[in-house]
């Protein structure tokens, strides 16, 4: 676990957190204990290879999987103690997540899938202020367009301006440039962390990218659904 600064609180505890999914019969531990702990305003990566359980331990932390044991503590909630309708007010009012696949809505333009968020929260500007986030990664002009009309930079910049609209205090980001070449997917990392500067969002990113985990003050390595250790960030680098 870290060690707490003077001033710095952690938003994101998790304490021996473990979890058990069957599927077909067969039980598989992919959570093993895993105890991690992340100050507000850090940026924070976590490298490992495929299967580790790096997504897995995203998604607990955002509520979207509960863990068959163990503390998850964020942005001062106990997951455990919430039912679903105040996990998903949660998540409203505290984390956004990036993810590889977009997951923006087909239906919807991407000042649509932008103002999303803040219209489940029930903010009276949401269109003006999405017009200003999509602003903040460039894409003002192609506002009315949906994700088939967008390359797969533009969607994953649409997907950033909409998980940092509500301006959430813990951004969890999955594999952010994984689907991009690298000429786009470094332009991504570099809106992604402009975007969190501008902002004091704490940023959690899983990714295999080591030059990218390297952008992080802190790097951990999982395995086999454990954190084996910290890694000092320069280190990472390809």
């Amino acid at each position: 676990m870290k060690e707490r600064e003077p001033g710095r609180e952690p938003i994101m505890e998790l304490a021996d957190v473990r979890l058990n999914l069957t599927a077909g019969g067969v039980s598989v531990d992919v959570l093993r204990g895993v105890d991690l702990t992340v100050l507000a305003g850090e940026t924070v990566s976590v490298v490992g290879p495929s299967g580790a359980g790096k997504t897995t331990l995203l998604m607990v932390a955002a509520g979207l999987e509960r863990p068959s044991s163990g503390l998850v503590c964020v942005a001062g909630h106990q997951l455990s103690a919430l039912d679903e309708d105040a996990l998903a007010r949660f998540r409203r009012d505290n984390v956004g997540v990036v993810f590889q696949a977009f997951h923006l809505v087909p239906t919807m333009t991407a000042l649509e899938n932008v103002a999303l968020p803040l219209e489940f929260a029930g903010v009276r500007d949401a269109l003006d202020r999405s017009r200003a986030g999509l602003a903040a990664v460039g894409l003002e002009t192609r506002a009315g367009h949906y994700p088939s009309q967008l390359s797969g930079g533009e969607q994953q910049r649409v997907a950033i301006a909409r998980a940092f609209a509500p301006q959430p205090r813990l951004l969890l980001a999955d594999e952010p440039t994984g689907n991009l070449d690298a000429e786009t997917g470094a332009r991504v990392a570099d809106l992604l962390f402009e975007m969190r500067e501008r902002l004091g969002t704490t940023l959690v990113l899983v990714s295999h990218d080591r030059s990218l985990a390297a952008r992080c003050s802190r790097c951990v390595s999982m395995r086999d659904g454990r954190l084996d250790g910290a890694i000092q960030a320069a280190e990472t680098g390809a």
